[in-house]
């Protein structure tokens, strides 16, 4: 009853990533690992080709092997929260409750970022097709 659900989420959050690859200021690599996770549960074929992509497979085996994000990941990440900040209250002059609310929120969001380990850059993905 769940594998049809799992599927569809899956291409879903494989093409919001393949969006955010070519999107500025769109997250990537989050979509991507959910999109690892839901076909994880639904099609192992599918797992297994986004694990063995050459771009993305090595970081998301590091997410899954150890929850490692590669360095350059973590300042890009940053940067780009930095400059969506920069983007929302230009466009959108918030009131200072709001601006003061999301940039807690984007403060939190990179500690969890910063503070995940770091995967060396070129890890090389391992097999890991096993379903939970």
């Amino acid at each position: 009853m769940t594998r049809i659900p799992c599927i569809c989420l899956g291409w879903l959050m494989l093409a919001c990533g393949a969006v955010g690859a070519v999107v500025p200021l769109m997250p990537t690599t989050i979509f991507l690992i959910l999109a690892a996770w839901f076909f994880a549960r639904s099609s192992p074929r599918m797992e297994a080709w986004l694990l063995g992509h050459p771009h993305f497979g090595p970081t998301l085996a590091a997410w899954n092997e150890t929850g490692a994000v590669p360095r350059r990941a973590k300042v890009a990440a940053c940067l780009g929260m930095g400059a969506g900040f920069a983007l929302f209250l230009a466009g959108a002059q918030p009131g200072p409750w709001l601006a003061a609310g999301v940039a807690a929120l984007l403060v939190v969001s990179a500690l969890y970022v910063v503070t995940r380990p770091t995967a060396a850059e070129g890890t090389e993905a391992k097999d890991n097709r096993s379903c939970a």
